[in-house]
């Protein structure tokens, strides 16, 4: 979200809860960019993001085969930042996938 890289460059200067309320209004996922690079969207913003509605997507970034090996980090930081699995896309069960993107369907 913030286009940072860690040790590298800071993310952009925006308005990360008024993205992540827009996120919540039109049930857009949350990314969790994986990369060690990115390692974004910070962990200390996700209880902010749960509190209000948000869902998330883990995305490992990758650029070749090998890097899908990054996702252990995006699942580390969500962890860390508190994120249950039952808010994330990509590792809900097929029912709670299927009746989020039916919701999503009906509002758009």
């Amino acid at each position: 979200m913030t286009g940072r890289q860690l040790l590298r460059r800071p993310g952009y200067d925006l308005d990360v809860d008024k993205v992540l309320k827009a996120c919540a209004k039109h049930g857009v996922a949350v990314e969790i960019n994986a990369h060690p690079w990115r390692r974004d969207l910070d962990w200390r913003w996700h209880q902010k993001a749960l509190d209000q509605g948000c869902i998330f997507s883990i995305n490992p970034d990758a650029h070749s085969i090998r890097e899908l090996d990054h996702m252990h980090w995006g699942v580390e930081m969500a962890r860390k930042g508190g994120v249950p699995a039952k808010r994330v896309l990509n590792a809900m069960r097929l029912t709670a996938l299927l009746a989020h993107l039916a919701r999503r369907s009906q509002t758009a």
